[in-house]
């Protein structure tokens, strides 16, 4: 994008905004896990070389580092992780997510959108975090992988949560109703903003 992605400016305010509102609508509280640049004024900030984090190895590893400063910082039983660059996502996705996690008896939870799983959103365990430091550690960063694994080394499993069904029975729908499509639109390109722009219209 040419800047740092937080602070771009999607429908008049940063991209961080829209992803802390998603966050705060859904009734959590929201702090911003491995910020590469000053957000404070945003939230909280949880940065992934924070001391405590019992080694600095984590640093600078992607939003698995991010995942694991946050899990370490937190003493709540899950947490919830939203990448900063998808504003056009109901809370309402959020809000199941978190029901399927506590109700539904795994210890990660992610989407699948037309047959595709996606990473984030994710509700994760605390539980996992020494398994997620471990593959974190041994360079094996990819996030949905580390979940898996982490997750069976505890004997669970990652819950994939099948937001077209959930569209379909009518437990979720986008309230500006927009397609299903474009909820988990990533903004990675000028030409991704502009769409997401545009679906504003």
């Amino acid at each position: 994008m040419g800047a740092e992605k937080a602070l771009v400016s999607f429908a008049g305010e940063p991209l961080i905004t829209h992803a802390l509102r998603i966050l705060r609508n859904a009734g959590l509280s929201a702090s911003i896990a491995g910020a590469r640049a000053p957000l404070e004024r945003f939230a909280p900030v949880v940065p992934d070389d924070e001391p405590g984090n019992e080694s600095d190895k984590i640093s600078g590893n992607g939003p698995l580092s991010g995942i694991c400063a946050a899990l370490a910082s937190t003493s709540a039983h899950w947490a919830v992780f939203l990448p900063v660059d998808m504003p056009l996502l109901p809370s309402s996705l959020v809000t199941l997510l978190l029901h399927e996690a506590v109700e539904g008896g795994a210890v990660a939870v992610v989407p699948e959108v037309n047959g595709f799983t996606e990473t984030f959103p994710a509700v994760v365990d605390r539980a996992l975090l020494p398994a997620l430091r471990t593959e974190l550690d041994a360079g094996r960063a990819g996030c949905l992988s580390a979940l898996k694994t982490a997750a069976a080394s505890v004997d669970g499993r990652v819950r994939i949560v099948s937001v077209d069904n959930a569209v379909r029975d009518g437990r979720l729908a986008h309230p500006d109703a927009l397609d299903l499509s474009l909820w988990l639109l990533n903004i990675n390109r000028p030409e991704d903003l502009a769409r997401a722009e545009a679906c504003r219209c």
